[in-house]
């Protein structure tokens, strides 16, 4: 991949005014300054293998502040929690990471220097959040040099799926708490793995969570578990 790829597809990232469109789900309308992403399509074949990943695999807090390529982003957000199949249980797709009963209750909101978007699995892009820079949320410190800040978000709306479900427990609060942080933890591990085999730097963390549950507009019934900064390793 060349890393200088993103000089071609910066402007889908700073794009400006108007277009943007209602994120399902959202108490709130989006912010009409962002206009939504659309994600190139993944690449599936390359980078390393999954052992080779694995043996890589770590965490790496020091993070050059050079954008990554919109390509780049794609791949990742597809290896996170992107779709691989396209029917699964429940009749909805299937993901790269599971959850409980395919509730896909986790979602990954992408905070960027531009502004913060929902990544939605289909059609595979950005939809616009607020704008501004919010990456210092992602830690304690106000850290911001990383170009991508994931934040894991579960949304507890998810776990109704209504006639035949089969988890009779799945409206418990403890039960989903369970559940979302494991769900979290699966998606974090092939973000870790995705990092390893393109020889990026990867770092799940705590975040301020209160201020990013204000920032970014959530429901109530919506919950900031972590965030994981990505980029490329810092060159000092």
């Amino acid at each position: 991949m060349n890393r200088r790829k993103f000089m071609k597809t910066l402007p889908a990232l700073t794009a400006l005014a108007g277009g943007a469109t209602t994120l399902p789900g959202k108490a709130a309308d989006p912010d009409s300054a962002l206009r939504p992403i659309a994600l190139p399509e993944p690449e599936k074949d390359g980078g390393e293998s999954v052992l080779a990943a694995m043996r890589k695999r770590r965490t790496i807090r020091e993070i050059h502040k050079e954008k990554l390529s919109l390509q780049t982003l794609s791949d990742l957000l597809w290896a996170a929690f992107g779709v691989n199949r396209g029917k699964a249980v429940f009749g909805k797709p299937g993901r790269t990471a599971p959850s409980a009963s395919n509730s896909q209750e986790i979602d990954l909101y992408v905070a960027m220097a531009e502004g913060v978007f929902l990544y939605e699995a289909v059609p595979h892009r950005l939809a616009p959040v607020v704008t501004g820079d919010f990456r210092s949320l992602a830690g304690r410190n106000g850290e911001t040099t990383a170009p991508v800040h994931l934040f894991y978000i579960a949304d507890l709306n998810r776990y109704d799926l209504g006639a035949g479900q089969p988890d009779p427990s799945i409206g418990d609060p403890e039960v989903q708490k369970s559940y979302y942080y494991t769900d979290t933890g699966f998606i974090a591990q092939n973000v870790y793995l995705f990092a390893a085999s393109r020889g990026l730097a990867a770092w799940f963390r705590n975040c301020r969570r209160e201020d990013a549950a204000r920032e970014f507009r959530l429901r109530p019934e919506q919950r900031v578990l972590f965030a994981q900064s990505v980029g490329y390793p810092s060159k000092s």
